[in-house]
């Protein structure tokens, strides 16, 4: 659910924004949302306008999804395709798909072009119109929300009520960010005739959202006036073929420098549906193949009593846990061994601090940090969680294909959570 102060929040600084709908034309080649967390569900919200006039409108946030999907019943405003479109013959529209080759198909200008939205949360899917709405959010210079920018043809798709069951309460349908010609990022900056870059920083606050940025490639500004573009290290993303997800490649895992014992052939593999390594904000916590589980676990643990930690009784769902009391707190999170990705060469990691390794857990007589990687099983190779990007940077270059990553910005004495967000009425 939508914490009623983040809603109070990210409501006056769209209301503000709204006064002030900026035409097709503005000059601002970038525009940006706030996101929220889900302590509940452990998700995000993406915070939109849709409909005319404009309505403020929240959205699951998932990194790898294709299109956005609403519910249908949210707006009446919303514009069919029919069957014998061309935008529907380029969305491959299987319901369709008799139309896309006979001059004269029976029905194809009345029948309206299907999709199937997909709840990535419990994996079940729906059918449902393709539509045109209006979408708006607000142009950005990198340090404040300004004027909204409106884009009158935003294609999405809508579904049943039904599909909404199990996403975070109080969400419309979900935003997709992933690797396709129609998903919200892609249809944006295309729009906005500006680079096809975005970026995200997740905010794990309870009181503060964090913020996305659509059609720049920076500056990023924090407070205090601190540019995060500028801390960003990148490397190449890896194309899956049969995915919109984003994937990269990593190449070893080190705890403190020291390298995990893996089999090579289980990092690679991204050539094909079931390899490589997945960035997702539907995945709370990063997991791991059960045998490169298995072989971090063991070097955590190892290193961890280099510094005097104990592993003490495990809290579901997670395997190695440590007392809270025995564990120091730092600037980057508790004071527990480093995690490095690390990717094509030494040269390029990403590094986890314990503020993105661990998770607290204190309820009833249990105090304790755990750490924050599952066991995925054989089926999964490496997803990368929600958990370990927050107070991460990351910016997604889809015409460079590269991911630029800042490790965390808590390093650099600021927060996901410390956008400004106080309108500039200045920015047009």
């Amino acid at each position: 659910m939508v914490p009623h102060k983040l809603i109070s929040i990210i409501a006056l600084f769209f209301f503000a924004s709204s006064l002030f709908i900026s035409p097709s034309s503005s000059s601002s080649s970038a525009v940006l949302s706030a996101i929220t967390k889900d302590h509940e569900t452990h998700l995000y919200t993406f915070s939109l306008y849709l409909k005319t006039p404009p309505q403020l409108t929240y959205l699951l946030l998932d990194l790898g999804a294709s299109f956005t999907w609403i519910d249908c019943s949210i707006s009446s405003t919303y514009r069919s395709i029919s069957c014998d479109s061309p935008l529907c013959s380029a969305l491959g529209s299987r319901a369709c798909a008799k139309c896309f080759h006979s001059p004269t198909p029976d029905h194809c200008s009345t029948n309206p072009c299907i999709l199937s939205p997909l709840n990535s949360v419990t994996h079940k899917s729906s059918t449902g119109k393709a539509i045109v709405d209006s979408l708006a959010l607000p142009v950005t210079d990198g340090r404040n929300p300004g004027q909204l920018r409106g884009f009158s043809e935003f294609l999405l798709s809508c579904s049943k009520k039904s599909l909404l069951k199990g996403l975070t309460k109080g969400v419309a349908g979900l935003a997709g960010l992933g690797r396709s010609r129609f998903s919200l990022n892609t249809q944006v900056s295309t729009s906005l005739s500006s680079t096809r870059t975005f970026a995200l920083c997740l905010s794990g606050s309870p009181s503060a959202p964090g913020v996305a940025f659509f059609g720049s490639p920076g500056p990023y500004y924090f407070l205090p006036e601190i540019d995060l573009s500028k801390t960003l290290r990148y490397t190449p993303l890896i194309l899956n073929p049969v995915q919109s997800d984003y994937f990269i490649n990593l190449t070893s895992i080190k705890v403190n420098g020291v390298s995990v014992q893996l089999n090579r052939k289980i990092l690679a593999g991204v050539e094909h549906e079931f390899g490589g390594t997945k960035l997702s904000t539907v995945t709370p916590y990063t997991t791991l193949h059960s045998n490169i589980y298995k072989a971090f676990t063991e070097t955590f643990v190892n290193e961890s009593g280099k510094l005097n930690l104990t592993v003490t009784n495990p809290v579901e769902p997670f395997k190695v846990c440590y007392n809270a009391d025995e564990v120091l707190d730092t600037r980057v999170g508790p004071a527990v061994p480093t995690v490095d990705l690390v990717m094509n060469d030494d040269d390029v990691f990403w590094r986890i601090f314990g503020s993105n390794s661990m998770v607290r857990i204190a309820r009833d007589d249990v105090d304790v940090w755990c750490l924050g990687f599952l066991d995925g099983g054989t089926g999964t190779w490496i997803v990368i969680g929600g958990h370990q990007m927050e107070d991460n940077l990351l910016q997604f270059d889809l015409e460079q294909q590269s991911l630029g990553f800042s490790s965390s910005v808590l390093a650099y004495s600021t927060s996901c959570s410390n956008f400004n967000f106080t309108t500039a009425s200045n920015l047009s």
